[in-house]
């Protein structure tokens, strides 16, 4: 592996970091807000395991973006696990409610774009993986 992959990889996987740290403001913002359970505005209605699932998101987030740099292959599959569920989530109440243009869900698309795109050029940047491991 050449240093040129080593750097790439640092360089998608504090991008995804970054990333991940603006989505935990969001989470946290919103729990000090409305409460860990908020319906993110989609009113009363909105099932508990919705509600469960976005304030979960507040701890799964930064552990994700710590685990991009303690333990890379963790985290890069948290991550691409993380922003795939949001993704498909949040496209129920997007498409309930004709958000497609909302900011929130653009932003949402193209960081999934990015980690389904830089993620393998992530994993070839890392060391090779301890045997048994």
């Amino acid at each position: 592996m050449t240093v040129a992959m080593k750097r790439a990889s640092f360089a998608i996987r504090l991008l995804f970091a970054v990333c991940l740290a603006g989505a935990t403001f969001n989470h946290v913002h919103a729990a000090l807000a409305h409460g860990l359970l908020w319906d993110y505005g989609y009113g009363d209605g909105t099932p508990l395991a919705s509600r469960t699932y976005w304030g979960a998101l507040t701890a799964l987030d930064p552990l994700a973006a710590i685990l991009l740099f303690a333990r890379p292959r963790a985290g890069i599959g948290l991550t691409a696990a993380i922003i795939l569920s949001d993704v498909l989530h949040n496209t129920y109440y997007v498409a309930a409610n004709a958000q497609w243009t909302a900011s929130f869900y653009l932003a949402q698309l193209a960081f999934l774009a990015l980690v389904i795109g830089l993620s393998p050029v992530a994993w070839r940047g890392l060391p090779p993986a301890p045997r048994g491991a």
